[in-house]
């Protein structure tokens, strides 16, 4: 795999209509600078509002993947990206004079044919892989998808699929060179659905730029004449259908013997592209889809802002810990003898976080409280929670070295047992809701993992300078 972050040399452009709005489009890639990534831009709208290719931006997957902000959207973004990521390209401008990428013959050579005419510009930054180093899986046992990220030092897709339907029955096909498979093997690939599915999906207002030169019609149920003509007359063709005797509505013939799964591992690999960096992983999938596809690409996603948070506050990789003692003090204002968190040991990007505090001793609350009879208070147990749970906060937000956790109220709080010298506490804290800039989180501590004390938080997240001010 290429260690260095690619654009291409020149701008250039195509025209045509989109798959499921059916309007015309005029779409150019451009050069991009490093760590630019890949950028949908509307130019025919003001102001030529620009929507990252990522996951946070999906705001639909009704038979393909639509990006958006607010009211400004793109529709089926995944056979471009699949273009983009199947040759390495990093940094990229994807310019739009309307709302969907013309469909070309609905594969993505369209778009690779236009990328290698340009050619490709190696540039000094090295790619931000993200290295899988633990199995991710995502299943849905009601749609029957198991799709698995596992270690591997290396980029490969493995995609089994399995249609109740003679002209398919099983397939699975597989991806495990970028540079030597996906041009010739995978980018030719077209979009396909079945006959039972045409109708409905014209009824629904999708298949408006549909025809048979950009798609491949499986035949799974049988059709009379009158009812020919009505589907032809729903979708607008000017050619006549027939059944034909292949499988393939008007005859069609296949690119590859297994060019549906073929698709599918392409419809998947523009998807993945939405976690935002380029992985080194084996992908597993059975029977995936673009529902599937992006609550996966949005799992891998956290684990890629977990791992940037992890490097940018750890700088040295110790066993065991996510954050040592130095890491939180770059995360956390607090400073002796208010920073009640020794160490980070599990974080969950955005659901929860595990902190440790050691109780010497030595601390100095115990001089008061109580003489002869050491106990820690309950108060410095709640604020050992509420430094953990900031923690936790914190580093879901960008900038979080701008921004302050302050504490609205403290619910259900309850002491168990009573936390003494020597007692090592483990606190647990899970993000129950965020709503705007507010959120609650479930905090629980443990000694000897029997609990010690629970309770339930409220705070507000605001920027340290408004803060700062307000305290002049």
């Amino acid at each position: 795999m290429l260690e260095s972050q690619r654009t291409i040399k020149k701008s250039i452009s195509m025209t045509g209509y989109g798959l499921h709005t059916g309007t015309s489009c005029k779409m150019t890639f451009k050069p991009a600078p490093e760590n630019y990534g890949i950028k949908f831009v509307r130019t025919d709208l003001p102001d030529k509002p620009e929507i990252p290719a990522n996951a946070d931006f999906v705001v639909d997957i009704s038979r393909g993947t639509t990006l958006g902000i607010g009211d400004i959207k793109v529709h089926t973004v995944e056979h471009v990206l699949a273009a983009i990521v199947g040759l390495q390209i990093d940094n990229i401008v994807i310019e739009l004079e309307g709302i969907e990428p013309p469909i070309g013959d609905g594969s993505a050579m369209p778009y690779v044919e236009k990328l290698l005419k340009v050619g490709f510009e190696e540039q000094a930054a090295p790619k931000d892989y993200l290295i899988i180093d633990e199995t991710i899986m995502h299943h849905n046992e009601e749609e029957q998808v198991d799709i698995v990220a596992l270690p591997l030092n290396d980029y490969r897709i493995t995609v089994m699929v399995d249609y109740q339907n003679p002209a398919l029955g099983s397939q699975h096909t597989g991806l495990f060179n970028l540079e030597k498979e996906f041009v010739n093997e995978f980018a030719p690939a077209r979009t396909f659905c079945f006959l039972s599915e045409v109708e409905k999906l014209a009824d629904a207002g999708l298949i408006r730029g549909g025809s048979f030169d950009n798609a491949v019609v499986i035949i799974d149920r049988d059709l009379d004449e009158k009812g020919i003509k009505n589907l032809q007359k729903k979708l607008k063709l000017k050619e006549d259908i027939s059944l034909g005797t292949t499988g393939f509505l008007n005859n069609k013939s296949l690119r590859f013997r297994n060019e549906p799964v073929r698709h599918k591992l392409l419809d998947l690999l523009g998807d993945l592209a939405l976690i935002g960096t380029p992985i080194k992983a084996q992908i597993l999938a059975a029977r995936p889809g673009h529902k599937a596809n992006v609550e996966f690409a949005k799992k891998v996603r956290k684990l890629y802002h977990q791992k940037k948070i992890e490097k940018k506050y750890q700088l040295v990789k110790k066993e065991g810990i996510v954050f040592d003692q130095e890491a939180i003090q770059r995360i956390l204002p607090h400073r002796y003898p208010f920073l009640m968190v020794d160490k980070i040991i599990d974080l969950e990007f955005d659901k929860k976080v595990i902190g440790v505090k050691n109780v010497s001793g030595n601390e100095p609350f115990f001089q008061g409280h109580f003489p002869g009879r050491p106990v820690m208070p309950g108060v410095l147990i709640l604020e050992a929670m509420g430094q953990t749970g900031g923690i936790l906060l914190l580093n879901s937000l960008p900038e979080p070295e701008k921004k302050l956790v302050m504490f609205m109220g403290i619910n259900n709080a309850k002491f168990r047992k009573p936390v003494v010298p020597g007692d090592q506490l483990i606190i647990e804290v899970e993000q129950v809701s965020v709503k705007r800039k507010i959120v609650m989180m479930s905090a629980k501590a443990f000694v000897d993992d029997k609990l010690v004390a629970e309770a339930d938080f409220v705070a507000a997240i605001v920027d340290k300078e408004i803060s700062e001010q307000e305290n002049k």
